[in-house]
């Protein structure tokens, strides 16, 4: 008998309120494009991204699909499903939780985007594929830790899967595609290694989190590990009402997202602040513009303002700063808060 381990609530965690933000903010707007968590070991950064699963409702599935193809969204088919319709079949749903997929350091490449078999398809006529990381990890969290660690190209077919929603294979002639939709979480420890900056520029959101410094808060910390180890189900169930408020939270903006729409004010302010802050290319903008929008829509208001834009612009911009010799390439957040406050008093 498989009996589930309870998670430590989202909501019992003390302090790190950027990473937690910034992971919301992806699961209320998922073409953010990802998270990046950098940090020391033993700052909860695991802990948090499991946590986050917990707040998230079940999902309606095709019955049977291994690619968990969402039911109400036929334009985005696994090659079964499509094949399904095709035969006058009529599809099932079914109801899954959400869950964290987590990607092994050893992952090969086919173990992350799933093979085909060339061999049965040239007898038979048919395609068989072997499902993947990518496949398991369609319209969940899909979880690489250490991922400054992971293969340069693997994290190059993570990114380009996230970017697209799609996992398309091919093989001598022969291919496959299923959705691949999730949201991209990866933590590291900067001290072990560095992304080189034409991948840490894909990751949507980065967030710098380091232990916590303040006497309570740290002692909190350590009470609040005891008592979930001591007793999870007792220690959950404090946390109860806490993190049903927050699933609401959650839910509810995830509904409004779709309904905020950001003002020329606003495009403008995402662009200047690029501008300002000498950062290359458009990803940074509309990154920007994004997460205000999701920063807007959980605070729920259908009004983006420059406030939105300031806090957006703390998680979207640092890692996509100019580097320049023995300089770390960091956001001035003291300059970029008096930006905003001269475009605020204009």
């Amino acid at each position: 008998m498989n009996i589930e381990k309870p998670v430590y609530p989202f909501t019992a965690i003390v302090g790190q309120r950027a990473m937690k933000k910034a992971l919301i903010l992806n699961v209320i707007s998922p073409s953010i494009g990802g998270v990046l968590i950098r940090g020391e070991k033993g700052t909860a950064k695991s802990t948090t991204v499991r946590a986050l699963a917990e707040l998230l409702p079940p999902r309606e599935v095709v019955k049977g699909c291994v690619f968990g193809c969402c039911f109400s969204d036929r334009e985005h088919l696994c090659t079964y499903c499509r094949e399904k319709i095709r035969n006058g079949e009529s599809l099932q749903p079914e109801t899954v939780p959400m869950r964290v997929v987590e990607l092994p350091l050893s992952a090969t490449e086919d173990r992350v985007a799933g093979t085909l078999d060339i061999e049965h398809a040239l007898k038979t006529g048919e395609k068989k594929f072997e499902p993947g990381v990518l496949a398991h990890a369609n319209g969940n969290i899909l979880y690489v830790d250490e991922v400054n660690l992971l293969d340069d190209h693997l994290v190059d077919l993570l990114l380009d899967a996230a970017a697209m929603g799609v996992n398309f294979v091919e093989r001598e002639g022969v291919s496959f595609s299923h959705p691949s939709k999730f949201i991209l979480v990866g933590t590291m420890n900067p001290e072990e290694g560095d992304i080189r900056p034409q991948l840490l520029d894909r990751f949507g959101l980065v967030v710098d989190i380091a232990g916590e410094h303040d006497l309570d808060l740290r002692k909190d910390v350590v009470k609040r590990r005891l008592a979930f180890d001591s007793d999870p189900e007792k220690f959950t169930e404090i946390y109860a009402r806490q993190q049903q408020k927050l699933s609401s939270k959650i839910m509810e903006a995830r509904e409004r997202v779709h309904h905020v729409i950001p003002g020329e004010d606003i495009l403008d302010a995402a662009v200047g602040i690029s501008l300002h802050m000498g950062v290359d290319g458009h990803r940074a903008d509309l990154t920007v513009v994004k997460t205000a929008v999701a920063e807007a829509a959980f605070e729920g208001t259908d009004t983006v303002d420059l406030d939105h834009v300031l806090e957006a612009a703390k998680l979207a911009l640092p890692h996509r700063m100019r580097r320049r010799p023995f300089e770390d390439g960091s956001l001035d957040m003291q300059e970029l808060e008096n930006w905003m406050e001269e475009i605020k008093s204009v």
